[in-house]
């Protein structure tokens, strides 16, 4: 009987702190638990008690790379509770500053952190040292992110300009003409990443995964729709609780979320782009096929493909909607707060993010529910280890750490939302 025990202590290339245990025996995995042990950050609790007004600051802060995320998912959900509805170029303006993060975040990831694991570095700047190019241009994306959330947002790090209703300011076309010429760049830069990231030799490996997205009648989701799933969910975001459920388990400070009746489910760039590939433009739809993807992709590795791709089509949505501004005659619309329970969903660049705040009749926060998108896809994280090291078994255990390490890094976990590898422990017996 042969019993091994695989740990990696902590996590590096991700956002916040977790671990790796894995155990085999006979040549099986008997578990894989993606440990996540930062303490807990109570933000729920800490919204108790606030002023609506202070909600989207507030919730700005659970994550430094995908503040929008959180600040959309918080005003929709009290809008929803106070019968508020934000439209035109409000709305467009709200979709323009998600296409900001979607650009920052992605490039970040892409090319920062997850594109070492593909040709064999341990971080981004050892690979820069022979890909300074790719580098440069991972940095110039982020940066044409950065920009245009800076503008709409007041800044780039945890935004100010966002509230309840709207925005406190919102930009003038003279404004917007300098980030345009950004973004034409980024564009172009965009669709070199994807052709970059195509090239790289990617394990052939699939599993079946439930993907869960937001589904617009019109658009590619980023603010607004219905909640589908791959095996037939169709709801609105306010049902989600019908359909999904959070469970406390002993290894994790940040709740699992699974579908009631099966399990683990996929949220993120995969899930979206296999449930609204229509929804994709054409131009988008073709460098997809040229990457060589069909509508579906069912290969958690090729999720950096997905992502890049996600980028190029933040680009082209910026460009499209900043052609079509006009400023708005105000800048929020009349907000009169009432007692209610309201819901929002929106697809922060790692997968939903749902909320749901109970206010009383002053517009308090009386209850809080936030269920951020890496605490919904650990379970699916969990699983896709356990079919990695199965598959990889045979080989020496630097070798299955990495690979495991790269499968966790395949989803771009944001650990902090959801409440360093650096060694390994091997025992055998």
């Amino acid at each position: 009987m042969a019993t091994k025990t695989i740990r990696v202590d902590y996590l590096t290339r991700v956002e916040g702190e977790g671990a790796l245990d894995l155990h085999l025996k006979d040549g099986q995995v008997t578990s894989a638990r993606l440990n996540i042990f930062e303490p807990p950050r109570l933000f729920e609790a800490l919204l108790r008690g606030r002023g609506f007004a202070e909600t989207p600051d507030i919730v700005a802060r659970i994550c430094g790379i995908c503040p929008i995320a959180y600040q959309m998912s918080a005003a929709h959900a009290i809008e929803n509770a106070f019968g508020i509805r934000v439209d035109g170029q409000l709305r467009a303006l709200r979709r323009l500053i998600y296409c900001g993060e979607w650009i920052e975040s992605h490039a970040l990831h892409v090319v920062m952190l997850h594109a070492p694991d593909f040709l064999g570095f341990p971080d981004a700047i050892q690979m820069a040292r022979e890909h300074g190019d790719a580098v440069r241009r991972g940095l110039a994306l982020k940066k044409a992110g950065n920009e245009l959330m800076r503008l709409l947002g007041g800044r780039e790090i945890h935004p100010v300009n966002v509230k309840v209703g709207g925005f406190y300011r919102v930009p003038q076309r003279d404004e917007l003409a300098p980030v345009a010429e950004s973004l034409q760049r980024a564009r172009d830069l965009a669709v070199d990443l994807v052709r970059w990231v195509a090239s790289f030799d990617f394990p052939g490996f699939e599993r079946d995964y439930e993907f869960v997205a937001l589904r617009h009648p019109e658009e590619y989701p980023f603010n607004e729709g219905r909640l589908v799933s791959t095996r037939g969910i169709d709801i609105d975001i306010a049902d989600y609780e019908t359909e999904f459920e959070e469970r406390h388990v002993a290894h994790s400070t940040a709740l699992h979320s699974v579908v009631k009746r099966r399990g683990a489910y996929l949220v993120g760039p995969l899930a979206r782009y296999a449930l609204n590939f229509d929804r994709l433009p054409e131009s988008v739809q073709e460098l997809a096929r040229e990457a060589g993807l069909g509508p579906v992709c069912r290969n958690p590795f090729r999720s950096i493909v997905v992502r890049a791709l996600e980028v190029v089509y933040a680009c082209e949505e910026a460009l499209r909607l900043i052609a079509a501004y006009e400023p708005p005659q105000v800048c929020a619309v009349p907000v009169k707060p009432r007692a209610g329970v309201g819901v929002g969903c929106t697809e922060a660049p790692r997968g939903i993010c749902w909320h749901r705040y109970r206010l009383d009749a002053n517009g308090a926060i009386v209850e809080a529910r936030i269920v951020p998108p890496t605490s919904q896809n650990q379970p699916s994280i969990e699983e896709d280890l356990t079919a990695v090291a199965t598959a990889w078994l045979d080989q020496p255990d630097d070798v299955l750490r990495d690979r495991c390490e790269q499968s966790i890094r395949n989803y771009d976990p944001c650990i902090s939302c959801s409440a360093h590898f650096l060694r390994l422990s091997v025992h055998r017996t």
